[in-house]
């Protein structure tokens, strides 16, 4: 028999021990970007330690799933299609899955009535998948990795889609006449493999952590990767000041709107990374905190088994784009 004891939060293991001796079979339809993963053996149970969870991809045992995960990019670009035309069992959940901003997630009228529930990093959706987190560093466990000191370089930023009428485009370039920025990416011509990006933004004092979308909870990799794992101060655009501190650590961040100008902002930044003892205080998280990401989709879809029996069991979204829509969501390319 599986327990319900293991090193997830509380609350985890307390909706883990809600579902009973029941397997809930979660198939996922298409898998997102054609990602290849493993899906032999117990993988809910093997990776995450989460019980009674059933992750399948096998289209003939839809009749039995409890839950179908449809992953949005495929839908919209046409590359799949919804099962419209099988018999829906009476009970089983269909799920919207996309981690893309609503500037992205493209016309959704089309799946009025169809959807049960949304994973998404939204935190208000019914299965919330940030793309990184902080878990409380248990006694005796591993810190974070201790802040380079030899840095050389005062801001850098990676990027690959670079265009000029978005608005983190022109905040660049209006910082960048105040304080050198130092750009990477396909779009400056220096791409950097995963084996050299962390190690590359570990010299900067700061990085840009610019989203490439203003939408409620939209706070990326950019953020929980690219910045706190490279020990670099994340500077910050996208949503609310009160988005980012819902979710990160108080003073490890600078955020855009904080400033009168970005001019100013590029003066702030110089006389920061002149003190070092107030520069390295947006470090001292690391002492009670460490990064988790999000990153397998695998994951992802176990965490269903997690919040199922505490689900609502007839929810029907009537207005799929008005639930993505409807978050103040601006697309940052305008301005």
């Amino acid at each position: 028999l599986y327990s319900c004891t293991f090193s997830w939060r509380e609350e985890v293991q307390t909706d883990c021990c809600l579902g009973g001796n029941r397997n809930v079979t979660i198939l996922l339809w298409y898998r997102p970007f054609n990602t290849p993963m493993s899906l032999e053996g117990d993988v809910c149970w093997d990776l995450y330690h989460i019980p009674r969870c059933r992750l399948v991809d096998q289209h003939f045992l839809f009749p039995s799933a409890d839950v179908v995960v449809f992953h949005n990019r495929e839908l919209i670009n046409g590359q799949q299609k919804l099962p419209l035309d099988l018999p829906r069992p009476q009970g089983q959940r269909w799920a919207w899955m996309s981690m893309e901003s609503p500037a992205h997630n493209g016309n959704l009228q089309q799946y009025a009535n169809i959807f049960n529930m949304t994973i998404s990093y939204r935190r208000d959706a019914d299965i919330t998948v940030p793309y990184g987190e902080l878990l409380p560093i248990e006694a005796g466990g591993h810190l974070e990795e201790d802040v380079p000191l030899n840095k050389s370089t005062l801001v850098c930023w990676v990027v690959s889609n670079f265009q000029n009428y978005h608005k983190r485009s022109q905040v660049y370039k209006e910082l960048n006449a105040v304080v050198p920025v130092k750009v990477y990416g396909r779009w400056s011509g220096t791409p950097l493999s995963d084996e050299v990006l962390l190690p590359t933004i570990s010299q900067c004092y700061f990085y840009l952590a610019f989203e490439n979308s203003i939408a409620k909870d939209y706070i990326t990799e950019k953020l929980w990767w690219n910045s706190y794992k490279g020990g670099a101060v994340p500077v910050v655009l996208g949503p609310p000041i009160s988005d980012y501190k819902d979710v990160a650590p108080p003073n490890s961040f600078i955020h855009v709107d904080e400033f009168a100008s970005v001019h100013v902002l590029g003066k702030f930044l110089q006389k920061l990374a002149e003190d070092k003892e107030t520069y390295n205080e947006y470090f001292s998280w690391k002492q009670q905190w460490k990064v988790k990401m999000f990153s397998d989709w695998r994951e992802n879809l176990c965490k269903i088994c997690v919040q199922y029996n505490s689900l609502p069991q007839h929810k029907v979204y009537s207005d799929l784009e008005a639930w993505d829509k409807n978050n103040n969501t601006t697309f940052i390319g305008k301005l």
